[in-house]
Parts: C-alpha cells; structure tokens; sequence
C-alpha cells in the first residue's frame, strides 16, 4: 500500500504548494479535489471501455429477447443460444464490468490516502474545518457547515444518479435487486458523515465526477421505464 500512497502523497504536497498563494490555509484541501480529478481523469479510458461493452450488450438486447422468447420452455437451450448469440457479436456477458472493476484498486487507495493513510495532511484546513475533523465532532460549526455543503452535493448527484438510472431499461433476466441498485447511490450520505472531511472531499468529487462521465459517455443509450 504504501508503494501507491508515498507518490500519491508527493503529487499531493507539491500542488498544495502550488496553489498556496492563491488559496491560503485551504490549499491542501483543493488539492485534494484536483489531484482526485486527475486521477479520474487518468482512469477514464477505462470509463470508456465500460461505456463501449454497455452499448454493444444494449444492441444485442433485442435478440436476446428473441432468443427468451423462442426458448422460455427450454433453459438449457436459451443459455446455449445466448452464449452463442454474443461470441458471434463478440460482446462478452460481463462487458463493461472488468474496466469498472479495475479501477477498484486505485479509488481504494486514493480513499486510503485521504483517510487515513497520510496524518500530517489531516490536519490541514477546509474554511477553518479540520480534514481529519469528523461531522459528528462539530454538526454545527465550522465542520458542520462544510459537511452540509458536502451533503446537498452528494444527495444532488446521488438524485440525478437514481432517477437516470430509473429511466434506464432493467433486462429481464436481471436480478431482481438489480432495479434497486441505483438507492446504493444514496450510501455515500452516510459514507460521507463518517469519514474525516479529507475523505468526504474525495468521496463527493469522485462521486460527481462519476455521474457526470457515467451521463455523458452513454448518451444516446436507449431509455426508458424499467422493463418487467
């Protein structure tokens, strides 16, 4: 861990440094936002490739209907047919989920970094609230204030996620807890009232950041009400 979070660091004290003559005692804390937005940044041709399985799973989708429809009686030979339908499009069944899945590793350590991993940092300042400071320590000061902000962002793009993915039409042979999934969204609330203010300011700029790449890299994508 720590091979990944001695870099990470230095990257993160050199931009403070950087921007401290313009933003003063909450240079680390924007720093935070940015060095967060570059790795984003870095990671998004994965974002892409996610995007890029997504769309051809959602052109195959009619016949995989066909397909559901033509062999309702016979699993076995839905499954043979399904297998078959996609090595011909050559769309594999967990297109989009690998990319996703491999930017795993590096959000936990930047979490890391930003939690714990990097105590000098945490006791820097946000308009006079600590980023080790936690919601709970001060809910109506300096922390409280900026940990409200923090909330009405994450619960903005946590509503945008939830009702985009609503409109968004669930396979049908999903599971059925996949249609509740988008809820998920909402747990960075809660995720983000626990964590020190260095965490929290990860969290919501990553949680945008995903929201907003998520939208625009699936426009065009057909939507629609959930199909049963």
């Amino acid at each position: 861990m720590s091979v990944f979070l001695s870099p990470l660091l230095s990257c993160l004290t050199s931009l403070a440094e950087a921007i401290d003559p313009l933003f003063g005692a909450s240079a680390t804390a924007v720093a935070i936002i940015l060095l967060t937005l570059c790795v984003r940044l870095a990671l998004h041709p994965l974002a892409r490739s996610a995007a890029r399985g997504q769309r051809a799973k959602a052109e195959l989708a009619p016949r995989m209907a066909e397909l559901r429809r033509k062999h309702k009686n016979d699993p076995e030979r839905l499954m043979r047919a399904m297998r078959e339908a996609h090595a011909k499009a050559e769309v594999s069944p967990m297109a989009g989920a690998l990319p996703s899945l491999a930017q795993l590793p590096v959000l936990f350590v930047m979490y890391h970094l930003f939690g714990s991993g990097a105590p000098a940092l945490l006791d820097h300042t946000l308009l006079g609230a600590r980023l080790g400071g936690h919601w709970k320590d001060a809910p109506f000061g300096a922390q409280g204030l900026v940990y409200a902000a923090l909330f009405v962002v994450v619960a903005a793009v946590a509503t945008w996620t939830y009702v985009r993915s609503r409109r968004t039409p669930v396979p049908a042979e999903a599971p059925a807890l996949t249609r509740y999934l988008p809820l998920l969204s909402f747990g960075t609330l809660i995720t983000v009232a626990v964590v020190p203010l260095a965490a929290g300011l990860y969290l919501v700029t990553s949680s945008a950041w995903t929201a907003l790449e998520r939208a625009y890299l699936t426009r065009g994508l057909p939507t629609g009400p959930p199909a049963a």
